[in-house]
This record gives structure tokens, sequence and C-alpha cells, in this order.
């Protein structure tokens, strides 16, 4: 039997093999530009990150291993200043105050925010809807600097609270909120929860709106009351929102630092004091900058200690 080939199979088979590269190659470069171009688009954003965000965050890791007053020659501190702020109790201070403004610039505004608008939601299109969205969300619109003032206004000695305590029979209780040591912490966080409750509402009303009606119709069939529809189909729905608010407060927490310097500037003493607070006092007036440094550095690992775990947590299981 011939085992001769005729030229015309041999030519279309050589074809067959080098056509793959040819079509790679044109691709590859199509790619190549497409990456240049996409490159060349987000160029400007990179730099700005790089400028405003990176090199700052460079600088202040840097400064936090000096001793430096921010004008003379620094010297090596090492480690001391992260360890001063583990063992000297004016700087751990500020860490627990911080983590205690969680419980009312998180905790309760989500709360409160998740009832709020279900009861909105059970509202539908009504007029008293729209009047308690408005006013729940008014806090947001507020400058953080006035909603300071108005509050400082309001729980001093002589504000609308002890007054309006006062009429009602309980002057007992009235005392400057802002200015004492007991009350001091609190009176902020209930500021915080005010300024916060807005925006929890509103997103958690936004993650209600988009779920099916046909899934309450379901839950009500079942025979699920008021409580078990809101357990079983709301919560469930609105997990990725939920997530969002809880992120949010709990930064907002953690870095807080306007309504309190605001309303108390850290007193009564040291009772409100924050890191953010703290500083900006030792950079700016105690002219500690490598300690300040060290603080900023620790604030930031305790941020996404917290946040992390929370946003493994609160996401959806599509995403995990």
């Amino acid at each position: 039997m011939s085992t001769s080939t005729r030229p015309g199979a041999t030519r279309a088979a050589r074809d067959r093999v080098t056509a793959p590269s040819r079509e790679k190659r044109p691709r590859r470069a199509r790619f190549s530009r497409e990456g240049l171009v996409g490159l060349a688009l987000v160029a400007p954003a990179l730099a700005f990150y790089a400028l405003f965000v990176l090199v700052p965050l460079g600088s202040t890791v840097q400064y936090s291993f000096y001793n430096w007053n921010g004008v003379t020659t620094a010297t090596w501190a090492g480690i001391d200043n992260y360890v001063r702020i583990f063992t000297d109790a004016q700087l751990l201070g500020p860490i627990v105050n911080a983590l205690t403004l969680i419980l009312y610039f998180s905790i309760i505004p989500v709360t409160v925010g998740l009832i709020a608008a279900a009861l909105i939601r059970k509202l539908g299109g009504s007029r008293l809807a729209s009047v308690s969205r408005t006013v729940l969300f008014l806090p947001q619109v507020i400058p953080l600097v006035a909603a300071g003032i108005m509050w400082t206004w309001l729980l001093a000695a002589d504000g609308a609270i002890n007054q309006f305590l006062r009429a009602i029979g309980l002057g007992s209780i009235t005392r400057a909120w802002l200015g004492d040591f007991d009350t001091a912490l609190p009176a902020v966080g209930v500021i915080g929860a005010w300024v916060s409750l807005g925006l929890c509402m509103l997103l958690l009303l936004a993650g209600m709106t988009k779920i099916d009606p046909a899934l309450y119709e379901a839950a009500r069939i079942d025979g699920a009351g008021a409580i078990r529809e809101f357990f079983t189909v709301t919560l469930p729905a609105i997990r990725q929102e939920l997530g969002v608010a809880v992120l949010i407060t709990v930064i907002g927490a953690l870095r807080s630092f306007d309504i309190i310097f605001i309303s108390t500037q850290g007193g009564p003493g040291r009772s409100t004091m924050v890191p953010g607070l703290e500083i900006y006092y030792l950079a700016f007036f105690e002219r500690q900058v490598g300690q300040a440094s060290a603080l900023a550095v620790v604030l930031t690992l305790l941020v996404l200690a917290v946040v992390l775990p929370l946003n493994k947590l609160t996401r959806g299981k599509d995403e995990s």
C-alpha cells in the first residue's frame, strides 16, 4: 500500500497547525493594548492614592519608631512608643473608650434603625412613613459640628433636657451631662447614636424594599406571624445591608473625633478621650510626633482587627 501524501493534504494539515498560533498573536497583542489603555486610565487615580494615602501611611509607620518633636533631629526609639501604648493607662484609656462607643455608635443605631425600617415598611407609601424617613434621616444632613454644638446646648446644666426633667418632677437626676465623669461618655454616645440612626435606617429600608412580596405571602400561608416573618424572611434577605451598616458605624466609633472634639474635647478629665483626639493632642500640642504616629498605627490595626471578621460574618453566603 502506498504511503505517499498528496501535496494539497500536507499544506492543509500545516495550515491547521499554524492557524492557532496566528490567532494567538493578534489576541495577545489586543489584550496587551487593552491592558495599557486600562493602566493609563487608572494611573492618575493610583498616583493620587499613592501620594496622599500610601506615602503618608509609610511615613507614619516610619515616625512611629522614633522620638521626634516635629522640628529637631529624630532619635531612634525602636518599639518603645508601642510598648508605652499598652502599658500607660493614659494612652490605653482612649482605646477602651473607643471600644465602648461601639455600643452607642453601632449596636444601638443599627438595632433601632432595623426596627424603624421594619415599621416604616409596614406603613408603605403613607404620609406618616414619608415624614418618619425624613425626620430620622435629618441628622445625616446636619453638619457634625452643628450637631455637636446643638447637643452641647441641650445637655448643659440649664439646657432643654434638664428643664424638661424638672418640669416632669425628675429634677433630682438633672446634671451637666457632658461635664459629669459618670455620664460624659454615655452622653457623647447618645449624640453618636442619634447621628448614625438615619443612615442605618435608610440602608436597611433599601434592603427591605427589594424583598419579593411572594416570600411574605408564602410565610403567612405557612402560619407565620409578624415576628416569625421578620426573623425568617426579612433578616436573611437584608444580611448584606445589615453588614454594611455595622461596618460603617463600627469604623465611625473607632475613628470618632469631631463630635467629641466639639462637645467635650476629651473631658471632663480624660473620660471621653478617644484615639483620634489623643493623636491630635500628642502631635500638635505635646509635640510627640513619634508617639502619635505609633498610636495611629495601633488604631489602624485595631480597625482592621474588628472590621475584617465582621465583614466575613455579615457577607452573604454566595460571596464566602
